[in-house]
């Protein structure tokens, strides 16, 4: 018996410790310089420049969650769908 519930537990260990770290975005913005400003709604808009692309940009409104738009392919926009429309990330849990 003692082995059947070991089998479960080692298999959820594996998928925990697999993969990147949850924290980090996934486009490449080491070394970025970041601009932060204040909008008059009191949302936080932070843009993360490596050079002079845009890679990412986070919006933390003033009452919510903060979310992220990203250019993942560094063409210097950020990233659409096919309606033009630029996907939005939000972190929804982490651990």
């Amino acid at each position: 018996m003692k082995h059947l519930l070991l089998i479960p537990l080692l298999a959820l260990a594996g998928c925990a410790s697999t993969g990147r770290n949850a924290d980090a975005p996934p486009v490449d913005v080491s070394g970025a310089e970041v601009t932060r400003r204040t909008m008059d709604n009191g949302d936080t808009v932070e843009e993360y420049r490596v050079g002079t692309q845009l890679r990412m940009v986070k919006v933390t409104p003033a009452r919510g969650a903060p979310f992220y738009l990203y250019d993942r392919n560094g063409d210097g926009r950020m990233d659409n769908d096919k309606d033009g429309v630029s996907p939005v990330y939000w972190k929804l849990y982490s651990w």
